[in-house]
């Protein structure tokens, strides 16, 4: 079978399979419509740290174990983890994956970091290179805004175009042990560019990254929306959708039916003031984990196309004036018999 796809894909000839995932959230995470499904809720949003980028640490630490337990193996096993954060220098992955003692490659790819770990995880496993790995991204609402935005007693108004950053943790144990779900191929993003400059509409950065991808996918696969159950983006929430549809519609491809957001799916924006839906690393990355990854394991979905997204904006480069450009990842899931 040749591997190498198109432009921007691969298709594996021996597939990796996710053996086990966990999410963990915070309170209002845990509120919100999905709060039966994640594997942990914290009542704390501080998770019993002295201060939030602590917390995150947390976070991650505790997906990890969790993931762990339910595949039913030792961090020992892990050849290597692939994980990343919102933080500057990967913080929160440094010191909530310090005790783990795993070789780690610390990835940034903003929002869409959960498609890049699923992504570079499964290339390691399918080459050969590892029997398991682990992929791990959090993110925090309180650290983010901190480094993002405005500090949080600064009581911002939000605009309606706005996400809220999800408090949340996912980690995934891939590998090549048969089991329900197969991580089948995957689809790199390119990075790019609209010109947009609102740090308050992440939605307009990353949808024309997400439409670039998902186009890409589908030549290089020579797929049709159709046949697929689903196709995820990440936190592109209520605005990011429909530029979406409408950049997708003008290409060819009608995805109405199919689509669905995992910023749209975590928070019930109108009890919740949400604003546009929710977002970061940790969106895609629970949401994948405790409400989507089940219709796969049970066999409801037969195949979907998992795609985060990331706005890669800094506090450096939104100060100095430049334009915030937008990234997408897939991962192809499907349901293995």
């Amino acid at each position: 079978m040749e591997q190498m796809l198109g432009t921007q894909s691969l298709r594996y000839a021996e597939a990796c399979y996710i053996l086990a995932s966990a999410s963990v959230v915070g309170k209002k995470e845990g509120e919100g419509p999905l709060g039966n499904c994640f594997d942990m809720i914290c009542e704390d949003d501080k998770f019993g740290q002295e201060n939030w980028e602590k917390a995150e640490s947390q976070l991650q630490k505790e997906a990890l174990t969790l993931a762990l337990g339910k595949a039913g193996v030792k961090k020992e096993d892990l050849r290597y983890l692939f994980a990343g954060d919102l933080l500057g220098q990967n913080m929160a992955t440094s010191f909530g994956l310090l005790d783990f003692q795993v070789p780690l490659f610390g990835l940034y790819g903003a929002c869409s970091t959960a498609g890049e770990s699923l992504s570079l995880a499964s290339m390691c496993v399918a080459g050969g290179f590892a029997e398991l790995v682990g992929a791990v991204t959090s993110s925090h609402f309180a650290s983010a805004e901190k480094q993002f935005r405005y500090p949080l007693e600064y009581a911002n108004q939000r605009p309606l175009s706005a996400t809220w950053t999800v408090t949340g943790g996912g980690a995934y144990i891939l590998g090549k042990k048969k089991s329900p779900v197969r991580i089948a191929g995957i689809t790199t993003g390119r990075i790019v560019d609209y010109g947009i400059k609102d740090s308050m509409n992440m939605g307009a950065a990353m949808a024309p990254a997400a439409a670039d991808l998902i186009e890409a996918h589908l030549k290089d696969f020579s797929a049709d929306p159709a046949e697929y159950d689903a196709i995820i983006t990440g936190d592109l929430g209520s605005v990011g959708r429909e530029i979406l549809l409408d950049l997708l519609r003008e290409r060819g491809y009608d995805l109405a039916k199919v689509h669905r957001d995992c910023g749209m799916e975590i928070f019930d924006s109108e009890t919740q003031n949400t604003c546009a839906g929710g977002s970061g690393c940790g969106c895609s990355a629970t949401v994948l984990s405790a409400y989507f990854l089940p219709k796969l394991i049970s066999g409801e979905w037969r195949r979907a196309l998992f795609v985060p997204t990331g706005a890669l904006l800094s506090a450096t480069s939104f100060h100095e004036g430049e334009n915030v450009p937008g990234i997408a990842h897939g991962v192809l899931l499907e349901h293995a018999d």
